[in-house]
């Protein structure tokens, strides 16, 4: 099986499509939540995802705030602009697909579960060691795929953990190793935040045992355009030509 593994969308349509072309060919596509919120597409890559044929796909907290399951007194100033225009524009019917999206962690196969924070609590963020290895006392398959930071990351435990990453350049490669439980952060698609503006997403072959971070460039220049058009703050569109 060869999974495409996505994360943190954003709402952001020409990063998912660079990403989705990329990719080609893959069997099944896993989606760790966060599709909307930030972005000026939220509706776009929602519909996107709900036609991707073979897709498991969970919720983010922006996708809960969004649609009304949580509120968003968590928020910063930046992110409750944002999602309080994205839950204007949505529709009636793309809302109540969010809605009905999981909650992670979400068991995918014999090898691979998916979460969005941490597969303790969806809304907690998994950044470094110390939170790694609290993680790590609750994954329940060898290859437990997370997002939630925009950052990628790699952890590994066999009898001590390891930091193995952050993947940087255009492609990193993690062979999957018996007796060895790993945490993965592919990074995020629709705005990164490792200081680098390509789209970031996983590749992961449960035949070679191979988990692949690869970055895309895409259509930024329109993408901050949609954003300043839609009257959302300036500098939703500057961060994502800092990747920050």
């Amino acid at each position: 099986m060869r999974y495409l593994v996505i994360s943190d969308l954003h709402g952001n349509l020409e990063a998912l499509d660079a990403t989705l072309a990329s990719a080609e060919p893959t069997d099944a596509i896993l989606v760790l939540g966060d599709l909307i919120g930030y972005g000026a597409d939220p509706n776009a890559v929602v519909e996107r995802v709900r036609t991707l044929p073979d897709c498991t796909a969970i919720r983010g907290n922006h996708d809960k705030v969004g649609v009304g399951i949580d509120d968003v007194k968590a928020f910063n100033h930046l992110a409750r602009r944002a999602i309080e225009w994205t839950a204007a524009e949505l529709t009636s019917d793309n809302r109540d697909w969010v809605a009905a999206l999981p909650q992670g962690p979400l068991t995918v196969d014999a090898l691979v579960q998916i979460c969005h924070g941490a597969p303790f609590d969806e809304d907690v963020y998994i950044f470094d060691d110390l939170d790694a290895g609290r993680a790590m006392r609750a994954v329940t398959s060898q290859v437990c795929l997370f997002g939630h930071t925009h950052v990628p990351a790699v952890f590994a435990f066999d009898t001590e953990l390891r930091v193995m990453g952050p993947p940087r350049g255009p492609r990193f490669e993690l062979q999957i190793e018996d007796g060895q439980t790993y945490l993965v952060n592919c990074g995020a698609v629709g705005q990164p935040r490792d200081g680098d503006p390509r789209a970031a997403h996983g590749i992961l072959d449960t035949v070679t045992r191979t988990l692949t971070v690869t970055r895309v460039t895409y259509d930024l220049a329109r993408a901050q355009a949609k954003i300043l058009a839609a009257g959302l703050p300036a500098v939703l569109a500057q961060r994502l030509a800092a990747g920050r």
